[in-house]
């Protein structure tokens, strides 16, 4: 398993995360802008961001376009941990507390979150994943609950459109957060390059890019990427490389498309509770 841009968080962090959860995140999908942004602010992407719990981040996620307008695309291994990953503090499974999704995050330190912090409440995980730990199942939806006023993220932030289908020579933007090792002002990483079929797994497509480092997995592939207003088609998301320079994504098929209509329905899935 390509695993360089895994989660990584120490054994103590994850013994006290789930019992301050509550204190440190009530309220805050409040913060929420009252319409949709037409350009993402300092180069941001809105509708791109960070995966939180206990006020910490270890995984980009992003809003995919869908019918019920309440889902974000990120990797598997970021919330679905194998028995492998008890070693890392990790319980297997898939993730137990509150999960939270910051879109547009930035800063150093606890950073700002200027559209909120919005509850995570379903995990849809491929079981190629969940029962084989296969790479080719490195991909998740989850559902995420509307904020205080009734409404749904993909109306606040934005959304990029699914490609079930796309070739794996794209012109793409891929876009992460490292972790604060690598990226003190907790700023996203991106670049534009051009994706080949990976030559070991056939099934990935792979990209040349520096930068990428823990903390991007989940990071949206974005084919035909403009700007926030046009966000191009969500092909993949980072899954893990060799090395930082090296990154690679499942790109996203048929099974891709079943599992994301199954979660558009709300049916299966795992549910998060904290």
């Amino acid at each position: 398993m390509l695993t360089h841009h895994t989660p990584r968080r120490s054994r103590a962090v994850l013994a006290t995360a789930f019992s301050l959860l509550a204190a440190l995140l009530s309220g805050c999908a409040d913060a929420a802008p009252a319409s949709p942004p037409k350009a993402a602010a300092d180069g941001l992407l809105p509708f791109v961001g960070v995966l939180t719990s206990d006020n910490d981040h270890w995984c980009t996620a992003s809003v995919i376009d869908s019918p019920s307008r309440n889902l974000l695309a990120t990797a598997a291994h970021c919330v679905y941990f194998q028995k492998e990953d008890k070693a890392d503090g990790y319980e297997p499974g898939p993730f137990k507390g509150d999960l939270r999704f910051a879109p547009g995050f930035s800063g150093a330190g606890s950073g700002r979150s200027p559209y909120g912090t919005w509850k995570v409440t379903a995990l849809h995980v491929n079981s190629l994943w969940t029962k084989d730990n296969d790479d080719q199942g490195d991909y998740a939806f989850l559902t995420v609950a509307p904020d205080k006023h009734g409404r749904r993220i993909q109306d606040v932030v934005g959304a990029a459109a699914p490609d079930w289908s796309s070739s794996p020579r794209r012109r793409v933007t891929v876009v992460g957060y490292p972790n604060e090792d690598h990226n003190p002002r907790n700023r996203p990483t991106s670049c534009t390059t051009r994706t080949r079929r990976d030559p070991d797994e056939p099934y990935m497509i792979r990209m040349e890019c520096p930068g990428f480092w823990p903390g991007t997995s989940g990071g949206p592939w974005l084919a035909n990427h403009r700007d926030a207003s046009r966000p191009g088609r969500l092909i993949g998301v980072l899954s893990g490389g060799n090395t930082d320079h090296e990154s690679v994504a499942v790109l996203f098929d048929h099974r891709a498309r079943t599992l994301y209509e199954r979660a558009v329905r709300g049916r299966g899935g795992s549910p998060v509770r904290g």
